[in-house]
């Protein structure tokens, strides 16, 4: 589809913000419900009720609208929102609540150099090289899959792991999908260059 169809450009850009909007609500209520008894519940909340915020408010940009960068967008999003509390925990709490708590300051920090610029579909809204990027170029997924590792330890069910290995192999695609739009910007190539690692250091 056309980057430069701008009626659909529209209908996706609020379309995306109405979907985590709705999948976030029954995710507050599950985990809200869960608080008081597992009070580092709050830790996943806070990492993906923020990206919710971040998309909601964030500026518009011309969109990669196909039908992988869509796919890999909005499923990358909605899988973490759908695991609920429960299960069994599988280490101490101090190990999740490390992971959950790392995971989250990446994944912030990384949404706090975005700003207005996070997204859910691939798009170039401005190439980010301080913090966290100088490290990684794409620090914000990283610190999802280190929060929702501890998550899944701290509350482990197969239905939870199977959303969470789908969600990390959707967030390769997303990465691949969006510097494939990045690329195509010479500061990106630029920044590339000077930061090999794309999510995992030493893997991708």
């Amino acid at each position: 589809m056309n980057l430069e169809d701008r009626p659909m450009q529209r209908i996706v850009d609020i379309a995306e913000r109405i979907f985590v909007v709705l999948l976030a609500i029954p995710f507050v209520i599950a985990f809200a419900k869960v608080l008081p008894t597992h009070p580092n519940s709050i830790l996943v909340c806070i990492s993906e009720l923020l990206g919710v915020i971040l998309i909601v408010i964030r500026r518009s940009a011309p969109l990669r609208i196909g039908s992988v960068a869509v796919l890999a967008a909005f499923l990358g999003t909605a899988l973490p929102l759908l695991v609920r509390p429960g299960g069994v925990q599988l280490v101490p709490t101090l190990v999740s609540s490390v992971l959950m708590f790392s995971g989250l300051a990446l994944s912030i920090a990384s949404k706090l150099y975005l700003n207005r610029s996070f997204g859910l579909i691939a798009a170039n809204r401005g190439v980010k090289t301080r913090g966290p990027y100088r490290f990684v170029r794409h620090p914000m997924y990283l610190g999802y899959i280190i929060n929702q590792l501890g998550f899944l330890l701290s509350s482990f069910t197969l239905v939870t792991l199977v959303i969470y290995l789908v969600a990390w192999t959707i967030q390769v695609v997303r990465v691949r999908e969006e510097e494939s739009v990045l690329r195509a910007d010479p500061n990106y190539r630029d920044f590339s260059a000077r930061v090999p690692t794309r999510l995992i250091p030493g893997l991708f």
